[in-house]
């Protein structure tokens, strides 16, 4: 073997720059990861922040299912009891009742509510709970959203200050999507859901407090 040969041989320039060259893809990808971890908490606490702000709104301000909140349980049977003016409401007098927009329209359904009137739909206390999440979380959309009215035990029949119940109203969001730029923009996670429930304040209200 000649010299050349042998010098070749020993000869470690480079050595270093192709080991980085095989680390590299590796570290780049830890850094998106880490990325992507701080990425996940940012979103995953706007979700949630938005979620409670909604509940808020949905508290304060109009009612969606109107019909509810004209109802006057006077003369209602729940658990066996005729209720008479001035009875307080069981929370078993208003099953859950579920509100969505879906092509631009509200609507609330309620399954075992029977002879309770929900309509009509108020879509501006709905567009006021949106727009109030699309504050804090600009990708939320209707679709995204869900919100549910319930008997709280608070209320009493007849009540002449106004909406005889105070329902329990929890607001949800559901099905937002996380993009990880570890994937490369190509792949999406779907983030939990989320729900926060208060109890209504106000059915008439048009402003959020």
């Amino acid at each position: 073997m000649s010299k050349i040969h042998k010098s070749f041989i020993r000869d470690e320039r480079g050595g270093g720059a192709v080991e980085f060259a095989l680390v590299l893809p590796f570290l780049i990808f830890m850094l998106f990861g880490v990325i992507d971890c701080g990425r996940w908490m940012w979103y995953y606490n706007m979700a949630s922040k938005a979620t409670q702000a909604g509940a808020r709104v949905a508290a304060v301000t109009q009612i969606i299912p109107s019909g509810l909140a004209a109802k006057s349980f006077v003369g209602e049977t729940v658990n066996g009891v005729v209720l008479t003016q001035g009875d307080v409401i069981p929370a078993s007098a208003l099953p859950t009742v579920t509100c969505s927009k879906s092509g631009g329209a509200v609507s609330c359904t309620c399954p075992s509510c029977s002879g309770l009137t929900l309509t009509p739909y108020n879509t501006t206390g709905w567009n006021s709970i949106l727009y109030r999440m699309q504050t804090t979380y600009p990708g939320i959309g209707d679709a995204n959203v869900t919100v549910e009215y319930r008997g709280s035990g608070v209320g009493y029949a007849g009540d002449p200050g106004g909406m005889d119940l105070s329902p329990l109203v929890t607001v949800k969001l559901q099905n937002l999507k996380f993009t990880p730029i570890s994937s490369l923009l190509l792949a999406q996670i779907t983030m939990p859901s989320f729900a926060t429930t208060l109890t209504t304040e106000d059915a008439v209200g048009t402003v959020s407090n």
